[in-house]
């Protein structure tokens, strides 16, 4: 069992080290550079941005050393970066095969289409895991080193509470890897959608009116700033998040049973 998402996550393992070894330097960096800062002045500037910005960005303060990480880790790496990232990644789980002509092999094979289709998706939980294993740990230890303290289950909670997040933004280059047979198009398609779903969450968020459309996006259930500065969260929201996921998967099962490759 599993062997298809074995041979997926094998296949991508070293690239995974590597982003994952360049993500935990670029977050001792942040750390650093905080130790560096002139907060006050900082702050000052931050709260004189627009209110759009401000809510795009989740900045709540960055006088803290937690404001300051959820502002540039968590708000920008974390949601924009690896959520763009899994989309991107996602879409080329079947387009890919498709385009160069593998699939038809895989298809001959003793799987159900179902089958692959969950076993590359569920390739995609491993690097999600390291992501958040590594980064937690250098951010603790880190902190520590400049003399800093940053409250563990709060940082636990932004990690674990990403999880869902990560698999709705897979989730969605999933649904457009079985609509299209180009990968790079695909690929595309899917960064697009989340980015686009991202502003929309971002503009929306101080319009009364429409302050709804926001809940289109799978941002608008996964806030690091209030996790890690306030200690506040909603297991609701992930449970939307994930909801979000099974509805899309089951869709792109459909897509693809149905679908002639």
């Amino acid at each position: 069992m599993f062997e298809t998402a074995r041979y997926e996550w094998e296949r991508r393992f070293r690239g995974t080290v590597v982003i994952a070894v360049g993500m935990t330097i670029l977050t001792g960096f942040f750390v650093w550079y905080f130790s560096v800062l002139d907060t006050e002045s900082l702050q000052r500037m931050a709260t004189s941005l627009p209110p759009a910005m401000l809510e795009a960005f989740g900045i709540e303060t960055i006088a803290t050393i937690e404001g300051f990480l959820a502002v540039e880790v968590y708000n920008f790496l974390w949601v924009l970066g690896l959520g763009l990232y899994f989309a991107y990644t996602a879409g080329g789980l079947i387009a890919g095969d498709i385009e160069r002509n593998r699939m038809d092999l895989l298809a001959s094979f003793p799987v159900s289409r179902s089958r692959l289709l969950f076993d590359k998706y569920g390739s995609l939980l491993p690097p999600i895991v390291v992501f958040n294993v590594a980064v937690g740990l250098v951010v603790y230890g880190s902190v520590a080193a400049i003399g800093e303290s940053i409250d563990p289950i709060h940082l636990l909670l932004v990690h674990a509470l990403s999880i869902p997040y990560l698999l709705a933004c897979a989730a969605i280059g999933t649904v457009f890897t079985v609509l299209l047979d180009r990968a790079d198009t695909a690929k595309r398609g899917a960064v697009g959608l989340v980015f686009a779903l991202f502003l929309l969450d971002s503009v929306t968020a101080n319009a009364e009116r429409l302050g709804w459309v926001g809940n289109l996006s799978p941002t608008q259930y996964y806030d690091p700033s209030e996790i890690l500065v306030d200690g506040t969260y909603a297991l609701t929201d992930s449970g939307v998040l994930l909801t979000i996921t099974v509805v899309l998967l089951l869709s792109s099962q459909t897509i693809f049973k149905r679908r002639d490759i």
